[in-house]
């Protein structure tokens, strides 16, 4: 037998194992879940237009202010002296090409209560102290505001701890506490937004909201977008939900004066992942977790985010999975592991099973045979079929979401360049869906059985779901997602790159990119 004839076989046995009672139950799975994920992003597309026709209306009521509250009369003086203090925190590590535009938007903030922005470091050798130094000196007494130098970690996560040190230095009159990761880009009212649903409703454990990403170009970017996508069905509840973003989170700051349900102690004594931790913390209490419609922030990507970093990014999102602070957590952890494995590889076998049917079809039509010829082929491209169809769906499904969250952005924050979809290359989002779902579980595994991962520069290893040991890189260059530089030369080289990175991302925010908001 000719090798053309082996492979001819080869097709055919291949193409019919693919049509067997067993794989057509594995391809109607992975229809399954692409539609069950369409219908889940058209609720959140739900939610998310409805908030914009809410601002929309308002403003044809005469409300030009709608994008920073419901009732204009919220804006009166004898409404806004009665407003309660934030305690903004904000743990820094490294500087990006974003970071001192999210910073700006943090600070230049709307609210109009009293407002205290916390900037946490873990050394003044870190570029974003000088960097955040530079940007307050700007606004000297106009804004209250100040660095906070935490050192390092010793019993937890990095960022954890320089959590709970800006939680010690706040103002002992703030009613509220607002984490925020240094890649939030605020609009002028999300403060605003925040606070009025914590007055509203004081049964609110935490708040959050979730970032809309901005791919840069990379694959790795649009990996990262693919993989937040399914997460912010869970966030476009417009109320209740059981998710949690570390990137923004309002508490009540007495829970943490007073250690309620353990939040501090949790936290401090082996915390590895802080949203992993308070939502157990929630689900433990039965604390009600809420994210508001307004509660979603643009987040462009660094234009140099590698294929590399992406994959260290999905090592640490897998790894948040083996921290864990009960038993039960343990269970729900594992329920999530094992879960999210088995459905990303039920996404990405449908698509393995369908090219081995159109290369078989088209084998055979090369060689004169007719897809009658060839029952097996022939049901083959009908599943094929199937699953080209559910992806048009799934796909028109993710893009509509993002249209509508990309209106809603702009809507929300009117002063700012607009964001648009012509940047987004759609073939990469669908290659990087392929791409993630199967590198997922390899990430999962990876980090069950490793118990350690590098995060920044800083590598931690587990031992019962808590923080055992904490182990620090010499000077990393770089930061895993952002690329940003965390440490940079000795002596006289340092003050010229960062210089150089300083006038580079102040140019960009003077002109940005029309994603860069």
């Amino acid at each position: 037998m000719s090798s053309v004839d082996k492979l001819d076989t080869l097709l055919f046995n291949a193409s019919r194992a693919c049509c067997s009672p067993l794989a057509i139950f594995i391809q109607i799975q992975g229809y399954l879940i692409c539609l069950v994920l369409a219908l889940g992003w058209a609720f959140a597309s739900y939610v998310r237009s409805r908030e914009i026709r809410r601002i929309k209306e308002s403003m044809k009521r005469g409300n030009s202010f709608s994008f920073l509250c419901h009732d204009i009369n919220e804006l009166e003086h004898s409404n806004q002296v009665n407003l309660p203090q934030v305690t903004v925190v904000m743990p820094l590590k490294g500087f990006g090409e974003h970071n001192l535009h999210n910073w700006r938007t943090q600070i230049t903030s709307l609210y109009g209560g009293p407002l205290e922005f916390l900037f946490i470091v873990d050394s003044t050798a870190d570029p974003a102290y000088h960097a955040v130094s530079r940007l307050l000196a700007e606004f000297k007494d106009e804004i209250d505001a100040r660095i906070v130098v935490a050192g390092l970690s010793t019993t937890c996560s990095q960022k954890i701890h320089n959590q709970l040190v800006g939680v010690e230095k706040m103002h002992k009159d703030s009613k509220y506490v607002l984490f925020l990761d240094d890649d939030v880009r605020l609009h002028p009212g999300s403060i605003g937004a925040l606070t009025a649903e914590m007055e509203k409703n004081p049964e609110i454990f935490i708040q959050t909201g979730y970032p809309l990403d901005l791919p840069s170009g990379s694959l790795g970017s649009y990996c990262i977008y693919e993989y937040h996508m399914p997460c912010s069905m869970g966030f476009a509840t417009g109320g209740k939900t059981f998710f949690l973003w570390g990137g923004c989170m309002m508490m009540h700051a007495d829970d943490f004066r007073n250690d309620r349900h353990g939040v501090v102690s949790e936290l401090r004594d082996g915390g590895y992942s802080d949203d992993m931790t308070l939502a157990a913390i929630a689900g433990a209490h039965k604390r009600l977790i809420t994210s508001p419609p307004v509660a979603v922030f643009p987040h462009p990507l660094a234009s140099d985010l590698s294929f590399g970093r992406y994959w260290n990014y999905l090592r640490k999102q897998t790894f948040v999975l083996e921290s864990y602070t009960t038993k039960i957590n343990w269970i729900m952890n594992r329920a999530l592991f094992s879960s999210h494995c088995y459905l990303s590889w039920g996404f990405v076998m449908p698509y393995f099973m369908a090219g081995i049917h159109i290369v078989a079809a088209a084998r055979f039509y090369y060689k004169g045979y007719s897809l009658e010829d060839t029952g097996v082929t022939s049901t083959g491209m009908t599943l094929a079929t199937c699953l080209a169809a559910c992806t048009i769906i799934e796909l028109f499904s993710m893009w509509n979401l993002t249209r509508i969250e990309v209106q809603l952005c702009n809507i929300l924050s009117p002063e700012a360049p607009k964001l648009s979809l012509a940047s987004y290359n759609w073939c990469l989002v669908f290659i990087a869906m392929l791409v993630d779902n199967f590198l997922y579980p390899i990430s999962a595994f990876r980090s069950h059985f490793s118990q350690s991962i590098n995060w920044s520069g800083i590598r931690y290893h587990l031992r019962d779901g808590k923080i055992s040991k904490i182990e620090r890189c010499k000077e990393p260059k770089y930061s895993d997602l952002g690329g940003k530089h965390l440490f940079g030369k000795r002596g006289t080289q340092h003050t010229v790159s960062l210089l150089y990175s300083l006038s580079r991302s102040l140019a960009q925010w003077r002109q940005p990119k029309k994603f860069d908001v």
